[in-house]
């Protein structure tokens, strides 16, 4: 049973979302603003639930967020830079005469799978329950299964701070290569590691991951959303390969890894021996 239950006579939807990057964006449903917590929901966001559905089982329930593009911080280079993806999103009821935040608790979900079709936006939304369905347990492989720089129980642990340098563009190639001259790190320093604008058109979008490093050239998997100019400041960290001599070599925290080079593939397992 819910701790609390809008009254029905004034109740209305309000939606949160809090992305991993950026800030928090808060909806409402109601004509107009709504303050609560020291916090407005706007009324001129321009969503609405296209889809809702839930069981009494522990399947998790799917709701479909709908809206215009460019209104309430949900902007076209957000959306298709993924600057949503994996948003928590929290859907809650309250009534419109005396707002509470998460007043009535509906559900929380996980932002998935992103639509744009020309203005509008339809986002797939999964509660978070859905975590339980997500296979568990410990995998042993030749890489490394740790996220670089986890601070969690048994994580990688690294100094993330340590291993991040900033810069400015001395040069730009095309959408997915860009240079800094200045940069004097061994090749493939960051491989594998990540690329943030933080001035010029692309700042605040998401991290793209960096496919390979040399001389100050950097290229990325991804193209960025706006093709960056010379002067645009960055924040790049160096990339784990998973590999024990990246542990060992790189970041000196082998201590730490969760890597087995040694153990057999499987059709090093499954070869029939020889007299």
């Amino acid at each position: 049973m819910k701790p609390a239950v809008a009254d029905y006579r004034y109740r209305v939807l309000c939606l949160r979302i809090v992305p991993k990057i950026g800030s928090t964006i808060y909806l409402t449903h109601h004509p107009r603003d709504l303050v609560m917590s020291g916090h407005t929901y706007l009324s001129t966001s321009g969503y609405d639930f296209t889809g809702y559905n839930s069981t009494t089982s522990l399947a998790p329930a799917v709701i479909d967020l709908e809206g215009i593009a460019g209104l309430a911080g949900i902007g076209y280079d957000q959306i298709n830079s993924g600057v949503f993806d994996g948003a928590r999103a929290y859907l809650f009821a309250t009534t419109w005469t005396s707002p509470a935040e998460d007043e009535e608790p509906i559900t929380a979900s996980i932002l998935g799978k992103t639509t744009l079709k020309d203005s509008r936006y339809v986002i797939e939304e999964m509660a978070l329950i859905d975590a339980i369905n997500q296979s568990v347990g410990k995998t042993y492989t030749a890489a490394c299964p740790k996220t670089f720089g986890g601070t969690e129980y048994g994580g990688c642990n690294a100094n993330v701070a340590s291993f991040t340098v900033t810069g400015t563009l001395t040069s730009v190639t095309s959408l997915s290569i860009v240079t800094d001259s200045a940069r004097a790190e061994a090749d493939d320093y960051f491989g594998a590691g990540t690329i943030q604008f933080t001035s010029g058109l692309n700042n605040g979008l998401k991290p793209l991951e960096i496919k390979s490093f040399a001389a100050g050239v950097i290229e990325t998997f991804e193209p960025f959303y706006y093709t960056p100019v010379i002067g645009d400041a960055y924040t790049m960290i160096a990339g784990c390969r998973k590999s024990l001599e990246d542990c060992r070599d790189k970041f000196n925290n082998v201590v730490n890894g969760g890597f087995f080079p040694n153990i057999p593939t499987s059709s090093q397992a499954a070869q029939v021996g020889t007299r």
